[in-house]
Formats: C-alpha cells, structure tokens, sequence
C-alpha cells in the first residue's frame, strides 16, 4: 500500500477525530523531576492531539502510578509533531529514543514504561526497532534494552500489516502488550471510529497499566 493511501486511511479511520476530543481531555500534562525517579513513563500522543500524553497516554500513565504504590513515577511526552499527515512517527521515535538515553545515562536506577497511541504506537514501533511504513528514526541502544521494563501500546497501525510488537520484536515482544480494539479502522481495518478512540476509558488503559507494573515489580 503507498504510504500517501496508508496516511489517508489513518486520518480516515478517526486520527482527526482524536484531536477534537484532545481538546478536551489533554491527560496527565507531562512531568519531568529534578530528581530521579525508580520508573518512567515514556508515552506518544495520537495524531492531531495537543502536546501532552494525551487522551489515552494520561490515563495510562495515571494507573501505571496507582499499580506502583511506594515507587516513584515520573511521565515524558513524546515531542513530536503527531501530524495528520502522518509523517512525524520517525522524527518522534527519535524523541522518544533520545530522551531514555539521556535519562539513562543521569539515572543508572530508572527503569522505562514506553508507550504510544495511534501514530504515537509507530513512534514506540520505531523506537524499539520495528520497522514501519510510516517513517525511520533512532533507536534505543541495545545496552539499554534490560532498563525498558514494559511497553504498551493501543491502536497500533502495524497491525494493519498483521504484525504487533509481542510477535514481532525478539528483544521486547514478552514485555509488551499492543492493544487493538474490534473495529478499530486504524488497526483491526474496522470502520468503527469510536472504536479507537475510547482506549484511555474502556479498560484498556488500567488492563496495560497493570501490566506494566507487573513487569516493571518483576524487573526489580
């Protein structure tokens, strides 16, 4: 499929749609500590939402918090354009890439929850290594592949191809979780459009938050 049709059927399948609800519901804004934290958050926006994690990346990152009493949990989100187009999903990977490293680098003792929704969920594709139609863009060293505790992602366009992170990536394919609601146009070539957008509220989001958790307790 040539990228050009790949993007339009993206924006067709509700992307355009996510950035009116953005407006109302921005999410957890993002935070960055002084000091370091035992977990964080990396999480990318959808497309067309509003800087920020976003409608699905705030309820995420506010129950991975709530599943890790006595840990502290700090969020990053994502810098990049998370345009309509579709073109941004490389240049956020390299956000997303870049900001573990230096974290890495300042805090040995933090581990990583990465994380992406819609266009975002290509932006953690790309971060991690799998490749994709929408883009290229660094990746996270391999050194620091034992420091990524989980990923998650919802709504994810590779799946349009019939791939998702869990079968497809060796080195964190049993640390993830890639969700994709019945329907979803963006990735179960569904035409339900509410379907992909209702992730931060239909369970899905304290279901890979859970998750997370669980993983980032049995990396400690």
């Amino acid at each position: 499929m040539p990228a050009a049709q790949f993007a339009r059927r993206l924006v067709a399948g509700g992307c355009a749609a996510a950035a009116a609800m953005s407006a109302v519901a921005l999410g957890t804004a993002t935070s960055s500590a002084a000091t370091c934290s035992d977990v964080e958050i990396v999480f990318a926006r959808g497309s067309g939402e509003l800087p920020g994690l976003g409608i699905t990346g705030g309820p995420f990152a506010d129950a991975v918090k709530a599943d890790l009493p006595g840990k502290t949990v700090t969020s990053y989100a994502v810098d990049y354009a998370a345009d309509l187009a579709q073109t941004s999903a490389g240049p956020g990977a390299t956000d997303m890439t870049r900001h573990v490293t230096s974290v890495a680098s300042s805090c040995p003792g933090t581990k990583f929850v990465l994380g992406g929704y819609s266009q975002g969920a290509s932006v953690t594709d790309i971060s991690i290594g799998i490749p994709t139609l929408l883009g290229t863009g660094e990746t996270i060293p391999s050194a620091l592949a034992p420091r990524i505790a989980a990923v998650a992602v919802f709504g994810n366009p590779l799946r349009l191809f019939g791939q998702n992170i869990p079968a497809n990536s060796p080195t964190y394919g049993g640390r993830a979780i890639d969700l994709c609601n019945v329907g979803d146009p963006v990735c179960a070539n569904g035409v339900n459009v509410l379907a992909h957008l209702t992730y931060g509220f239909d369970g899905s989001a304290t279901n890979a938050a859970r998750f997370a958790a669980d993983k980032v307790n049995a990396s400690s």
